[in-house]
Parts: C-alpha cells; sequence; structure tokens
C-alpha cells in the first residue's frame, strides 16, 4: 500500500486541507460508482444488497475505533473523545428527529407491490414521499462521513486518515446503488436520474472533508472532540440505520458474515496503510 500512500502525497500535497479536499472527492467518486451501477445492476436482489451494506456496516464499524477514536484518546486523552462521542450521537438523532427514520428501503420491495401502491394517486404520494425522505437522511448522513475524512487529514496521521478514507469509499458503493435504485423505482424517473440522485447524495460528503480538515487544524484543541464526534455519528447510523435494515428482511445470518467480512478488510487497511 506504500504505493497508494505515495500517489495520495503526489496528487495532495502535504497540506491538511488539500489532503481533505481530494479525500472528500475520492469518497464522493466512490458513492458515484455505485450509483452508476444501477444502470447495470438493473434488479439487485435484496440478499445481495443486506449482504453488502453488512459489509459496509463492518468496514466503517472498525474503521470508527482504529482510525477516530484511539487515535483521539492518543491526542487528547479519554474525556475528550467521550465528549464528542456524545455530541455525534445527539446530532445524529436530532437529525433523525427531524427527518423521520424511512425504514423502507424500497430497494427490497416486490414490483408488483409497488405498481399496486402507485395505483392511486395517494399511493403514489406517498411512496414518493418516503424515498424522498430516505433520500434526504442518506444525505444528512454522509455529512459525518466526510466530516470524518477531514478530521483524520486535518489531524496529520495521513495513514489512519487513508485508510479511513478507503473504507468510506468502500461502504459508499452499496450506499449509492441503495439511493439510486430506490429512487428509480419510486418512479422518479429513468436511470439516469436515478444516477444522478444517487450522486448528489453524497456530494455532501466533500465541503464536510474541506471543512472538518480546516477546523481541526485551525483550532488544534478540538481535534479529540472532532475525532469523537465524527466516530459517535459513524457509529449511531451504523447501529440505528444500517445494521436493523440488513436484518428485517430474513438475511440476517447473510449481512452477519457481510458485516464480519468488513471488519477483516477494515482491520487488513488499517494493518497495510500503517
Amino acid at each position: 500500500m506504500t504505493g497508494f500512500a505515495e500517489l495520495f502525497y503526489y496528487v495532495a500535497g502535504a497540506d491538511p486541507v488539500m489532503q481533505g479536499l481530494v479525500g472528500g472527492l475520492f469518497i464522493a467518486s466512490m458513492n458515484l460508482v455505485g450509483a452508476v451501477l444501477v444502470g447495470v445492476w438493473r434488479s439487485p436482489s435484496q440478499r445481495g444488497l443486506d449482504a453488502a451494506l453488512g459489509f459496509a456496516a463492518g468496514v466503517m464499524l472498525t474503521a470508527a475505533f482504529t482510525s477516530l477514536i484511539l487515535p483521539g484518546i492518543e491526542f487528547g486523552g479519554l474525556l475528550p473523545v467521550i465528549v464528542g462521542i456524545a455530541l455525534g450521537v445527539v446530532v445524529l438523532d436530532r437529525a433523525d428527529a427531524w427527518v423521520p427514520h424511512v425504514h423502507v428501503l424500497i430497494t427490497g420491495r416486490r414490483r408488483h407491490d409497488a405498481a399496486q401502491e402507485a395505483g392511486t394517486p395517494e399511493g403514489a404520494r406517498s411512496r414518493l414521499s418516503s424515498v424522498v425522505l430516505f433520500i434526504v437522511a442518506i444525505t444528512l448522513h454522509n455529512v459525518p462521513e466526510g466530516l470524518a475524512v477531514g478530521v483524520g487529514f486535518g489531524a496529520g496521521r495521513v495513514s489512519d486518515a487513508l485508510a479511513l478514507m478507503l473504507a468510506i469509499g468502500i461502504q459508499n458503493v452499496p450506499e449509492g446503488l441503495a439511493v439510486a435504485v430506490a429512487a428509480r423505482n419510486a418512479g422518479m424517473g429513468g436511470r439516469r436520474f436515478a444516477t444522478l440522485t444517487g450522486i448528489r447524495s453524497g456530494l455532501f460528503e466533500l465541503p464536510a472533508a474541506v471543512f472538518g480538515a480546516w477546523l481541526v487544524t485551525a483550532v488544534a484543541p478540538l481535534l479529540p472532540y472532532a475525532m469523537g464526534f465524527a466516530a459517535g455519528a459513524m457509529l449511531y447510523v451504523i447501529l440505528d440505520e444500517i445494521v436493523p435494515e440488513t436484518h428485517t428482511r430474513g438475511h440476517e445470518r447473510l449481512a452477519t458474515v457481510g458485516t464480519m467480512v468488513g471488519v477483516v478488510v477494515m482491520l487488513v487497511l488499517d494493518v497495510a496503510l500503517g
């Protein structure tokens, strides 16, 4: 993985804010990859999506500890990180209160169910409203992911930040696909529009990454709090959104296997880039 790190330094240079920008571009582009897959993988099975999202959860769960929580404790001690984690959980909880949970990953619904529901104006409006809420929720949840990457580069621990960037990029692929398929199945347009919807959901990661890198370089004492905040927000999304979604359609074992594979992959990345 030394070649990858050298390539990153060649592109981004040594400035943490520029590194945050490049890291944000990378994770947003991986969201694009997932969204574009809707044109190739037209009817992904729910088993496949649950396994992919379980894998994403495992990667992110491990990254939250290896790339944010533990380095944050090294920088500023346990208390600031715990405070940051608590703040991250509170902010995401309030965001969920503002944008209610929409546990209807439209990707998993049968087409004939969708057709029956869309047969009435009320059903069509309800379905569209649910998908819009789902897309808004995913967009909001992408912000802490971008923030985490920026904070990682702002901390100056480039190896940890690269591992985190790769982890978030990997999990953005199934996430972008889920958003695109949800938009397409809800009748919000053709595959091109669905792809653009999936891409747009990840664009907020870019400014969040730049802001995170700038913040911790401009106000260094905030670093352990910021790392804890990003970790807490990501853990909230994993445990409150991703894991429950993968365990509601009878594919619990497959999703769990995907999660464990994700944990192992992230550990390998962390060691390889360390």
